[in-house]
């Protein structure tokens, strides 16, 4: 078959593959699209899974137990006057702005680092991010005054950032968005084990309290942050690359001549299928600026943003203040059973993401749906730990366990509806650029509720019956902008459709392909809904 050198030339590497690809198949009298079986192509996910999710698992676990001990620290070895408080001489005000300017600059670098992470090797940047991370939180070993608590707080928010929208972008590069979401879950849930694990282990270091002549808080600080450091260097050579072509070799230039490779995700026919299922992430052209700024100027992102404001803002404030709402409730608590009750809160957090986050994949047309019921579980508890007679303080610590439950869905299903929308209408850019600006300025959410809501807002943190009455309040308000957010994003999208953009649909990139106007498998089957198909009960094709 004859081709025209002059537009050959003008084309990428990957685009050439794939004319020529279809060249020879229209040679062979082959169908333009190859088919494989269901089977088939779920057995190539679950071959991902095991090598993607568990270091994603791990990666989380570390990360978010660095980024949440400053909590537990306040409470650990008080009767000894070894809490961070006391041995740093802090206030209530010091701990939240320290809180917040963490926020300040998770919110400030999330987007250009995940911009710059699909620029360049998914996984190195990755590792960076993990190294960095265990490398500051380490540091918190030294902190001595309240100006050295605030620096690294607010540095830890620079090298953090970008971690958790990365992951979700690096899943849409593996992943159709529409199966993006229970494995966002699956991973999610290693911050809800970190919690409950961090609270028991915090119970153990503050035995450690006086051991080398450092305090408890001081060995948590210390062993997460080596442990971080030594996983960081780790996934170097675990995490795979973006996936190649079948057919093409990976080069190595620059500074990828001096790291460690890393062996591919697929070989052999595993990489053919995957090709064949998700030819989309294989033919993404490069994004300019002027790509970046029609994703900034897409109202989809603000109605996404303030969905992941209200949920993230009650999830933090409940991660670092969940052992002061809980004294509150109890004053007469020790420092050890703050700790052990704080786990049960991240247990049934864990318990609702392992069990709607897969239903709501088979279901991934009514994703505002499940996000809008487990955020009113969340109210309800809130409503049950604020006005609960304080004579019966189990009732109280019951509504918290509702929250936690409410909690676990609601951040995965977010950001995999954010995926789905921008993959399909911006491409590459717009998932790695939507899902950061969800993520980093939905946080503003966490500045509120860190730094004026709880012992940040004095008259609120009196001892008394109504003790952070007020504060609980102020998040029932924010969770409810949450649902209206996510009605509105499904009555408008309902109303003026989730179109690929023009400048994509008329720049020939891959969204756009073929007759049928899909190019890969995966697109063609997100059409419908899988619901209950191929589950345990049922062998019919979905």
């Amino acid at each position: 078959m004859a081709h025209d050198p002059t537009e050959e030339g003008d084309k990428s590497p990957v685009e050439n593959v794939a004319d020529n690809e279809a060249a020879t198949r229209a040679e062979r009298g082959q169908p333009a699209h190859v088919e494989y079986d269901i089977e088939r192509v779920e057995a190539v996910y679950r071959k991902l899974d095991r090598r993607i999710i568990p270091a994603f698992w791990i990666l989380y676990f570390l990360c978010s137990a660095i980024r949440s001990n400053i909590g537990l620290a306040q409470t650990m070895n008080a009767d000894v006057g070894h809490d961070l408080m006391t041995m740093l001489g802090l206030t209530s005000n010091d701990i939240s702005t320290a809180l917040a300017l963490f926020y300040v600059s998770y919110v400030i670098f999330d987007c250009p680092s995940n911009l710059v992470m699909s620029k360049l090797s998914p996984r190195v940047w990755m590792a960076r991010i993990v190294f960095a991370v265990g490398v500051i939180g380490a540091c918190f070993t030294a902190v001595q005054a309240a100006w050295s608590l605030k620096l690294l707080r607010f540095l830890l928010g620079v090298v953090i950032a970008g971690m958790w929208p990365g992951m979700s972008y690096y899943l849409t590069l593996f992943y159709p968005p529409s199966r993006t979401g229970k494995r966002i879950g699956y991973y999610f849930t290693a911050s809800q084990v970190s919690a409950a694990v961090v609270g028991l282990v915090s119970a153990g270091f503050q035995l450690m309290d006086g051991v080398g002549g450092l305090v408890g808080f001081q060995w948590m600080f210390l062993i997460y942050g080596l442990l971080a450091v030594v996983l960081g260097w780790t996934l170097l050579w675990w995490l795979p690359d973006r996936p190649l072509p079948p057919g093409e070799q990976r080069k190595r230039s620059g500074l990828a001549k001096w790291l460690p490779p890393t062996p591919e995700a697929l070989k052999g026919e595993d990489a053919l299928v995957h090709y064949e299922d998700l030819k989309r992430v294989y033919h993404s052209r490069p994004w300019t600026l002027k790509d970046l700024g029609y994703v900034l100027l897409d109202w989809r992102l603000w109605p996404l943003t303030l969905m992941y404001f209200g949920v993230v803002g009650v999830g933090i404030g409940t991660q670092l203040y969940g052992t002061i709402i809980i004294r509150g409730i109890n004053p007469s608590f020790t420092g050890v059973q703050l700790s052990l009750l704080f786990a049960p809160i991240w247990i049934m957090d864990m318990f609702a993401i392992m069990l709607v986050t897969p239903i709501s994949d088979r279901f991934h047309r009514l994703r505002p749906l499940f996000f809008s019921c487990a955020v009113c579980i969340q109210i309800a508890g809130l409503l049950t730990t604020t006005f609960a007679p304080t004579s019966n303080p189990w009732a109280r610590y019951g509504g918290l366990l509702m929250v936690g439950f409410g909690l676990g869905p609601t951040v995965p299903i977010c950001m995999t509806w954010t995926n789905e929308i921008f993959q399909h209408r911006h491409g590459e850019v717009g998932v790695a650029a939507a899902s950061a600006l969800v993520s980093g300025l939905g946080n503003l959410g966490s500045i509120t509720t860190t730094y004026a809501l709880y012992t940040g807002w004095p008259a609120d943190a009196a001892p008394g019956p109504h003790q952070y009455r007020r504060s609980n309040l102020v998040m029932i308000g924010i969770l409810c902008i949450s649902i209206l957010s996510s009605a509105i994003m499904f009555i408008a999208l309902k109303i003026v459709g989730n179109k690929p953009s023009h400048k994509i649909a008329s720049s020939g990139s891959s969204t756009i392909d073929g007759s049928d106007g899909f190019q890969d498998g995966a697109a063609r089957r997100e059409l419908q809904q899988r619901g209950f198909g191929r589950m345990w009960w049922s062998k019919r094709v979905s």
